[in-house]
């Protein structure tokens, strides 16, 4: 069965650098030194896709976070230089009314893998855990079966082949307010907004509490959660926790040295089952 652990290191080059020349006043880092790190781990992941292809394993990547905190965006980085043939990306609109009448995993389930296919969820069936509950899209009995089962589920996926990964991108209510008001200015992102986001933000605390209890509940698979304030360092951190816990050929060993502890957590359970 695959498993996975958080790596910390100190050994990053973002960290090994004066501030200065790191990072801007905010804490964020410079553009420069991201877009040097993020090519070498471009060609990381390239190696990757290279070796998932030619063993036929099966990849699932599911990435959830309040909103705007870069999902996304995350996606579309890591997918940038991945062969298209190999890789789809999940992101389902709101059931109809046939999916209603469904097992609600049903229409998740059948967006599996195949051999040498990694699949990229873009929201996932944690819809239930999160937006939801908040909005009353669910009944309370249907968020206590979701919990009931999801581990189960969760677990006969990885007992197959596949090799799961679960993100979550927490923002600060301050941050995601910033983010709505450039939304609102940039005509090309406009099309992200929607009712529910401003209705979302009201509700942050709520959201909180439900992710929280998500991570303690739903975790038999770990949770990697970063603090996406900054997401150029989330970014970098998302594709450094993949590549840190697989071993494929040609891996670069001393690039490839774990995550940032300051803003990378691991949540797990093993004894939920």
């Amino acid at each position: 069965m695959f498993n996975q652990k958080v790596i910390y290191t100190t050994n990053l080059r973002e960290l090994q650098l004066p501030k200065k020349k790191a990072f801007k006043k905010s804490g964020k880092i410079k553009r420069k030194l991201y877009e040097e790190l993020l090519l070498e781990l471009d060609i990381e992941l390239v190696k990757l896709q290279k070796w998932l292809i030619e063993k036929k394993k099966r990849m699932v990547t599911i990435f959830e976070g309040i909103d705007t905190a870069g999902k996304s965006s995350t996606i579309k980085v890591l997918t940038n230089y991945l062969n298209p043939r190999n890789i789809w990306i999940v992101a389902l609109p709101k059931p109809n009314e046939d999916e209603l009448t469904q097992w609600y995993f049903q229409r998740y389930i059948k967006h599996m893998p195949n051999a040498s296919e990694w699949v990229f969820f873009d929201r996932s069936w944690y819809n239930r855990a999160g937006i939801e509950m908040v909005f009353g899209f669910c009944t309370k009995e249907q968020y206590n079966l979701f919990y009931k089962q999801v581990n189960k589920l969760e677990k006969m996926l990885v007992e197959d082949g596949i090799m799961l990964f679960k993100f979550y991108y927490s923002i600060s209510k301050e941050t995601q307010a910033k983010r709505i008001k450039d939304r609102e200015k940039n005509p090309l992102k406009s099309w992200k907004l929607s009712k529910l986001d401003y209705e979302g933000h009201k509700k942050y605390d709520e959201y909180i509490k439900l992710r929280d209890y998500m991570f303690e509940r739903a975790s038999y698979i770990p949770w990697v959660e970063f603090d996406a304030n900054d997401k150029k360092r989330a970014r970098l951190n998302t594709m450094r926790y993949i590549l840190s816990n697989i071993e494929y050929e040609g891996k670069n060993k001393k690039l490839i040295t774990g995550v940032d502890e300051a803003i990378v957590t691991l949540h797990h359970n093993k004894e939920l089952l």
